[in-house]
Protein backbone atom coordinates (compact mmCIF):
# COMPACT_ATOMS: atom_id res chain seq x y z
CA UNK A 1 0.00 0.00 0.00
CA UNK A 2 1.02 4.05 -0.70
CA UNK A 3 2.47 5.50 2.13
CA UNK A 4 1.88 9.41 1.18
CA UNK A 5 -0.56 9.37 4.44
CA UNK A 6 0.40 8.45 7.73
CA UNK A 7 -1.78 5.41 9.35
CA UNK A 8 -5.28 6.83 10.76
CA UNK A 9 -4.01 10.18 9.95
CA UNK A 10 -6.94 13.04 10.75
CA UNK A 11 -5.93 15.41 7.21
CA UNK A 12 -7.14 11.70 5.44
CA UNK A 13 -10.37 11.24 7.41
CA UNK A 14 -11.39 14.88 6.98
CA UNK A 15 -10.57 14.59 3.33
CA UNK A 16 -12.62 11.47 2.93
CA UNK A 17 -15.45 12.78 4.88
CA UNK A 18 -15.37 16.25 3.76
CA UNK A 19 -18.57 18.06 1.71
CA UNK A 20 -15.92 19.44 -0.59
CA UNK A 21 -15.01 16.17 -1.55
CA UNK A 22 -15.68 16.40 -5.70
CA UNK A 23 -18.39 13.79 -5.90
CA UNK A 24 -21.43 15.81 -5.64
CA UNK A 25 -23.39 14.38 -2.62
CA UNK A 26 -25.19 17.38 -2.00
CA UNK A 27 -26.88 17.15 -5.56
CA UNK A 28 -29.16 14.17 -3.88
CA UNK A 29 -31.48 13.84 -1.28
CA UNK A 30 -32.30 9.91 -1.71
CA UNK A 31 -35.48 10.70 -1.57
CA UNK A 32 -36.02 12.98 1.30
CA UNK A 33 -37.18 15.97 -0.75
CA UNK A 34 -40.48 13.74 -1.69
CA UNK A 35 -41.21 13.17 1.29
CA UNK A 36 -41.39 16.54 2.46
CA UNK A 37 -43.30 16.99 -0.55
CA UNK A 38 -45.70 14.51 0.68
CA UNK A 39 -45.90 15.67 3.97
CA UNK A 40 -44.27 12.84 5.61
CA UNK A 41 -41.51 15.15 6.84
CA UNK A 42 -42.97 18.49 7.90
CA UNK A 43 -40.61 19.69 11.09
CA UNK A 44 -37.71 18.72 12.96
CA UNK A 45 -39.24 16.15 14.94
CA UNK A 46 -40.37 13.87 11.60
CA UNK A 47 -37.32 14.77 10.21
CA UNK A 48 -35.72 13.16 12.90
CA UNK A 49 -37.89 10.06 12.58
CA UNK A 50 -37.48 9.49 9.19
CA UNK A 51 -33.26 9.70 9.60
CA UNK A 52 -33.59 7.46 12.67
CA UNK A 53 -35.39 5.18 10.32
CA UNK A 54 -32.91 4.91 7.38
CA UNK A 55 -30.07 4.76 10.02
CA UNK A 56 -31.71 2.13 11.87
CA UNK A 57 -33.54 -0.04 9.43
CA UNK A 58 -31.81 0.24 6.04
CA UNK A 59 -28.29 1.69 6.52
CA UNK A 60 -27.62 -0.58 9.44
CA UNK A 61 -29.04 -3.73 7.85
CA UNK A 62 -27.23 -3.57 4.71
CA UNK A 63 -25.59 -0.83 3.03
CA UNK A 64 -22.97 0.34 5.98
CA UNK A 65 -22.20 -3.25 6.22
CA UNK A 66 -21.60 -3.34 2.43
CA UNK A 67 -19.95 -0.61 2.75
CA UNK A 68 -17.73 -1.58 5.66
CA UNK A 69 -16.59 -5.46 4.02
CA UNK A 70 -15.71 -3.32 0.73
CA UNK A 71 -13.29 -1.29 2.85
CA UNK A 72 -12.16 -4.76 4.62
CA UNK A 73 -11.67 -6.74 1.26
CA UNK A 74 -9.69 -3.19 -0.01
CA UNK A 75 -7.59 -3.04 2.87
CA UNK A 76 -6.68 -6.81 2.84
CA UNK A 77 -6.21 -6.31 -1.59
CA UNK A 78 -8.46 -9.28 -1.92
CA UNK A 79 -9.62 -7.91 -4.90
CA UNK A 80 -11.94 -11.09 -5.96
CA UNK A 81 -13.64 -10.51 -2.54
CA UNK A 82 -13.82 -7.25 -3.66
CA UNK A 83 -15.51 -7.13 -7.47
CA UNK A 84 -17.98 -9.39 -5.75
CA UNK A 85 -19.08 -7.09 -3.40
CA UNK A 86 -19.65 -4.47 -5.77
CA UNK A 87 -21.98 -6.37 -7.88
CA UNK A 88 -23.63 -6.96 -4.62
CA UNK A 89 -23.95 -3.15 -4.55
CA UNK A 90 -24.74 -2.35 -8.10
CA UNK A 91 -27.22 -4.84 -7.90
CA UNK A 92 -28.96 -3.75 -4.40
CA UNK A 93 -29.68 -0.42 -6.28
CA UNK A 94 -33.87 -0.38 -5.67
CA UNK A 95 -34.99 2.48 -8.39
CA UNK A 96 -33.33 3.91 -10.99
CA UNK A 97 -32.57 7.39 -9.52
CA UNK A 98 -30.34 5.65 -6.47
CA UNK A 99 -28.65 3.37 -9.14
CA UNK A 100 -27.57 6.32 -10.53
CA UNK A 101 -26.68 8.38 -7.48
CA UNK A 102 -24.21 5.24 -6.40
CA UNK A 103 -22.80 4.96 -10.42
CA UNK A 104 -22.71 8.81 -10.77
CA UNK A 105 -20.83 9.16 -7.61
CA UNK A 106 -18.73 6.46 -8.09
CA UNK A 107 -17.73 7.92 -11.29
CA UNK A 108 -16.77 11.20 -10.25
CA UNK A 109 -14.94 9.83 -7.43
CA UNK A 110 -12.61 7.47 -9.29
CA UNK A 111 -12.08 10.42 -11.46
CA UNK A 112 -10.75 11.87 -8.71
CA UNK A 113 -8.91 8.90 -7.55
CA UNK A 114 -6.94 8.20 -10.94
CA UNK A 115 -5.56 11.79 -11.03
CA UNK A 116 -3.96 10.97 -7.75
CA UNK A 117 -0.30 9.59 -6.94
CA UNK A 118 -1.84 7.91 -3.79
CA UNK A 119 -4.02 5.21 -5.98
CA UNK A 120 -1.48 1.88 -6.49
CA UNK A 121 -1.43 0.07 -9.47
CA UNK A 122 -3.42 -3.05 -8.01
CA UNK A 123 -6.12 -0.35 -6.94
CA UNK A 124 -6.05 0.86 -10.79
CA UNK A 125 -6.92 -3.01 -12.04
CA UNK A 126 -9.78 -3.54 -9.76
CA UNK A 127 -10.81 -0.18 -11.25
CA UNK A 128 -10.43 -1.25 -14.67
CA UNK A 129 -11.34 -4.72 -13.84
CA UNK A 130 -15.12 -3.27 -12.36
CA UNK A 131 -18.31 -3.08 -14.48
CA UNK A 132 -19.27 0.41 -13.61
CA UNK A 133 -17.80 1.43 -10.41
CA UNK A 134 -20.33 2.80 -7.59
CA UNK A 135 -19.46 4.88 -4.95
CA UNK A 136 -19.08 2.04 -2.47
CA UNK A 137 -15.94 0.62 -4.50
CA UNK A 138 -14.72 3.67 -4.85
CA UNK A 139 -14.99 4.91 -1.43
CA UNK A 140 -13.26 1.59 -0.84
CA UNK A 141 -10.21 2.41 -2.46
CA UNK A 142 -9.97 5.83 -1.63
CA UNK A 143 -10.11 4.59 2.25
CA UNK A 144 -7.06 2.03 1.16
CA UNK A 145 -5.05 4.89 -0.80
CA UNK A 146 -5.52 7.01 1.97
CA UNK A 147 -4.76 4.95 4.82
CA UNK A 148 -8.21 5.16 6.09
CA UNK A 149 -9.12 2.46 8.92
CA UNK A 150 -11.96 0.32 7.27
CA UNK A 151 -13.90 1.48 10.57
CA UNK A 152 -13.20 5.01 10.62
CA UNK A 153 -13.90 4.82 6.37
CA UNK A 154 -17.32 3.41 7.70
CA UNK A 155 -17.90 6.54 9.65
CA UNK A 156 -16.73 9.30 7.32
CA UNK A 157 -19.52 7.42 4.82
CA UNK A 158 -22.10 7.73 8.01
CA UNK A 159 -21.09 11.75 8.72
CA UNK A 160 -21.40 12.33 4.90
CA UNK A 161 -24.78 10.66 4.23
CA UNK A 162 -26.13 12.70 7.37
CA UNK A 163 -24.10 15.96 6.67
CA UNK A 164 -26.03 15.71 3.36
CA UNK A 165 -29.71 14.62 4.39
CA UNK A 166 -29.29 17.63 6.77
CA UNK A 167 -28.26 20.06 3.71
CA UNK A 168 -31.39 18.34 1.89
CA UNK A 169 -33.60 19.53 4.75
CA UNK A 170 -32.30 23.08 5.60
CA UNK A 171 -33.28 23.65 1.33
CA UNK A 172 -36.15 21.53 1.47
CA UNK A 173 -38.51 22.09 4.79
CA UNK A 174 -36.88 24.86 5.29
CA UNK A 175 -34.65 24.25 8.02
CA UNK A 176 -32.23 26.53 10.11
CA UNK A 177 -28.39 26.21 10.79
CA UNK A 178 -28.99 26.48 14.69
CA UNK A 179 -32.22 23.77 14.01
CA UNK A 180 -29.85 21.47 11.99
CA UNK A 181 -27.06 21.45 14.60
CA UNK A 182 -29.82 20.72 17.19
CA UNK A 183 -30.87 17.53 15.31
CA UNK A 184 -27.58 16.72 14.75
CA UNK A 185 -26.85 16.67 18.67
CA UNK A 186 -29.81 14.33 18.72
CA UNK A 187 -29.04 11.75 15.74
CA UNK A 188 -25.36 11.28 17.01
CA UNK A 189 -25.96 8.24 19.06
CA UNK A 190 -28.33 6.95 16.72
CA UNK A 191 -25.05 7.50 14.06
CA UNK A 192 -23.01 5.68 16.73
CA UNK A 193 -25.48 3.17 17.21
CA UNK A 194 -25.64 2.57 13.31
CA UNK A 195 -22.06 1.97 12.75
CA UNK A 196 -21.76 -0.45 15.89
CA UNK A 197 -24.63 -2.70 14.63
CA UNK A 198 -23.32 -2.69 11.21
CA UNK A 199 -19.73 -3.27 12.21
CA UNK A 200 -21.18 -6.36 14.43
CA UNK A 201 -24.00 -7.86 11.91
CA UNK A 202 -22.82 -11.15 10.73
CA UNK A 203 -23.18 -11.35 6.46
CA UNK A 204 -25.74 -13.89 6.73
CA UNK A 205 -28.04 -11.72 8.34
CA UNK A 206 -27.50 -8.78 5.77
CA UNK A 207 -30.36 -7.22 4.69
CA UNK A 208 -33.35 -4.55 4.66
CA UNK A 209 -36.53 -4.13 2.72
CA UNK A 210 -36.92 -0.24 2.92
CA UNK A 211 -40.30 0.20 1.33
CA UNK A 212 -41.08 3.58 2.28
CA UNK A 213 -37.80 4.99 1.04
CA UNK A 214 -38.55 2.72 -2.17
CA UNK A 215 -41.92 4.16 -2.97
CA UNK A 216 -40.97 8.00 -2.24
CA UNK A 217 -37.52 7.81 -4.74
CA UNK A 218 -40.01 6.33 -7.32
CA UNK A 219 -42.00 8.99 -6.42
CA UNK A 220 -39.52 11.50 -6.98
CA UNK A 221 -38.79 10.72 -10.47
CA UNK A 222 -42.27 12.22 -11.46
CA UNK A 223 -42.14 15.21 -8.86
CA UNK A 224 -43.19 18.13 -11.02
CA UNK A 225 -40.96 20.70 -9.27
CA UNK A 226 -37.37 19.23 -7.15
CA UNK A 227 -33.81 20.51 -6.12
CA UNK A 228 -32.06 16.97 -6.54
CA UNK A 229 -31.46 14.89 -8.93
CA UNK A 230 -32.95 11.93 -6.54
Amino acid sequence: MNAAAAPGSAWALLRLASPQLPIGGYSYSQGLEMAVENGRVSDADSARHWLEDQLLLNLARFEAPLLLAHCQAAAQDDWPRLLQLAAEHRASRETRELQLESRQMGYSLTQLLDGLPELDQPARDCLAAADEPGLALAWSLAARAWRIDPADALAAWLWGWLENQLAVLMKTLPLGQQAAQRLTSQLLPVLSQAQREASELPERDWGSAPFGLVLTSMAHERQYSRLFRS
